[in-house]
């Protein structure tokens, strides 16, 4: 069952209800102390690197995911995508296939083992940092630069799947600018604060031929993605007119009626229709010319000293 993301949960200061799930945050912490304790493998066969998040959903781990695989391809690593199957986020298995080789698996240890058996020398998993069976060689954790951590606060009073002081066990840090107006010193300052040895690096989406949009258009925009914020700030920034905005939970499985609900909506408004790349995958192919995706760039900053510090990071661990 996929949820929506509490309101409460990106608010800079906790609410009401934050406090009152308070107390169930100890869960979250008494499973992190036990995990804890797990002992850790490590493989000698192939060079691992996970890309996840402290923060729930919306953070751009997919894409920066993508972005390495292109990065590191180009460097004749032999690199291969790894991402545990959930039947639920099917969304982002088949977005990830339609671009990079792709090995899904329920068990992730079977997944690098399967990537060894076909000469794979390097994988990226999309997702798993709260995985402790095994140690991968280089940790990334991902942020959206503007929401930061929310109210700061664990699950389920807040959106943090660990605290701010697990950064002192990850190598580097991908933040996600959707915001110009962001204070990227502040957060820089606060991550530092925690490990002064991680590496952190900005990145940026742009859409991908924006010229086939009338920008003089009306348009509803919907999405069921982690952080349905992102996607229509990326589109206001880039002078869409968008007047109405349908939000739904993550991974959410789109029927023929959802879809005719909001056609319906746009045409009685005079509106044309955009959704994510990630949303567009799921709507039945019988609907799929009645709206329009907007597919997306993703860019990092020093995307050369990014590989150099991978690769000298891969140089440790041999």
């Amino acid at each position: 069952m996929n949820i929506k993301k509490p309101l409460f949960w990106d608010r800079k200061k906790p609410n009401f209800l934050a406090y009152i799930l308070f107390p169930l945050t100890f869960l979250i912490r008494i499973n992190s102390f036990f995990l804890k304790l797990v002992p850790k493998k490590k493989f000698d066969k192939i060079k691992t690197i996970c890309v996840g998040n402290i923060y729930l959903g919306g953070t751009g781990k997919t894409p920066t995911t993508l972005k390495l695989y292109q990065l590191l391809k180009a460097k004749k690593y032999n690199t291969v995508i790894g991402k545990k199957y959930y039947s639920n986020q099917k969304d982002e298995q088949i977005l990830l296939k339609n671009k990079a080789s792709l090995i899904t698996s329920g068990n992730r240890e079977e997944i690098i083992k399967l990537a060894i058996k076909l000469d794979h020398n390097l994988i990226i998993f999309d997702d798993g940092l709260q995985e402790r069976r095994f140690d991968y060689d280089i940790k990334f954790v991902c942020f959206d630069a503007k929401i930061w951590l929310g109210n700061g606060y664990l699950l389920p009073s807040g959106p943090l799947r660990e605290n701010i002081n697990s950064l002192k066990k990850y190598d580097g840090v991908f933040l996600k600018i959707t915001d110009k107006s962001t204070n990227l010193n502040k957060i820089t300052s606060e991550i530092k604060k925690v490990n002064s040895k991680i590496e952190i690096f900005n990145s940026y989406v742009q859409i991908k031929d924006i010229s086939k949009f009338n920008l003089s258009d009306k348009y509803l925009i919907f999405s069921g993605i982690g952080n349905s914020t992102s996607f229509k700030e990326i589109l206001i920034n880039n002078k869409f007119n968008v007047t109405e905005e349908k939000i739904l939970p993550d991974h959410y499985d789109y029927k023929d009626n959802h879809i005719y609900k909001i056609l319906e909506i746009a045409k009685k408004n005079n509106l044309k229709v955009i959704t994510t790349e990630k949303d567009y995958i799921k709507i039945p192919g019988h609907l799929k010319n009645e709206i329009n995706s907007i597919e997306i760039d993703f860019k990092i900053d020093e995307e050369e000293k990014l590989v150099k510090f991978i690769e000298s990071k891969i140089d440790e661990t041999n």
